[in-house]
């Protein structure tokens, strides 16, 4: 609190007494002979009250909601979402969200009364506008795996290595694998969505159950693409259209036996006068 007393020669002299309840009880005086400059008396004409949106910036937000994964945890912040965690399996329910969102986003989490539009749907499978996601807190490589991979559509899956080419590092294969592994927002980034390159699931953060879960509930046919993969099949053409695609896409779908050719590579279908998938890019443009 800043007050006006009597200073040397009976000049006003402004003071900056301190908290009663601090551990320190010295006053700031800014009596010209002691502070010539009026240094304090200049930063106490700085004081201001906090911005509303500082709260913002400070805590993060988090609250539940039904998910294909059952009850989620979701953190978010005014940009959107952020952090998403299975509540079942989580060591400490919400203290151990709290908990894992602040280890890895060095922020406070507060509780909210409901989530951002879109979220709460897009968790539970549901089609339409996909929500906005918050993904400042992850490096460049990050963000671009994971808006890659949020662009697979859903029932189809797609490789790793597209993953890595479609983000702009087709080298970085395996460090695809590790971004995807500890993905901050399964389900709204389809990382179940992502299968090795023999044409097999592969693992995934809940288990290779869920994952199988998640796609046969996307109408996806595994068992198709397991039969396929077995005999070495990794593209499917049509003789009808003259293109190839990877056998999860719509347009693979369509085609009929009769007029269906499998390929173990791109490159042979290719050779073949097959020309690649505008729709699922087995190819780079």
């Amino acid at each position: 609190m800043i007050t006006i007393v009597s200073g040397r020669n009976g000049r006003p002299v402004l003071r900056a007494n301190r908290d009663p309840d601090a551990d320190l009880d010295t006053d700031l005086d800014t009596d010209p002979d002691t502070d010539p400059g009026g240094l304090l008396a200049a930063l106490a004409g700085l004081a201001t009250t906090a911005p509303a949106s500082l709260d913002d910036r400070v805590f993060a937000r988090w609250a539940t909601t039904p998910g294909r994964l059952g009850e989620m945890f979701v953190a978010f912040t005014a940009d959107g979402a952020q952090f998403v965690r299975p509540a079942a399996g989580m060591d400490g329910g919400a203290d151990g969200f709290a908990d894992a969102y602040r280890a890895r986003f060095a922020r406070p989490l507060r509780p909210a009364g409901r989530l951002p539009a879109g979220i709460g749907p897009s968790l539970r499978g549901r089609s339409g506008r996909r929500p906005p996601l918050d993904l400042s807190a992850v490096s460049e490589f990050e963000r671009d795996v994971l808006l890659a991979t949020r662009r697979i559509p859903p029932g189809q899956v797609r490789p790793y290595g597209w993953v890595a080419r479609e983000a702009g590092h087709p080298a970085a294969v395996r460090a695809v694998g590790t971004v995807l592994a500890g993905n901050p927002l399964p389900l709204l980034v389809p990382c179940h969505r992502v299968v090795r390159a023999d044409g097999t699931l592969g693992g995934y953060m809940f288990g290779p159950g869920r994952k199988a879960e998640l796609l046969r509930a996307e109408h996806a046919d595994l068992d198709e693409l397991a039969a396929l993969a077995r005999a070495g099949v990794h593209y499917l053409a049509s003789d009808t259209t003259g293109i190839v695609c990877f056998p999860s896409c719509r347009d693979a779908r369509r085609i009929t036996p009769a007029h269906r050719h499998g390929f173990a590579t791109l490159d042979e279908a290719r050779l073949a006068g097959y020309r690649p998938c505008r729709t699922c890019r087995p190819a780079a443009a």
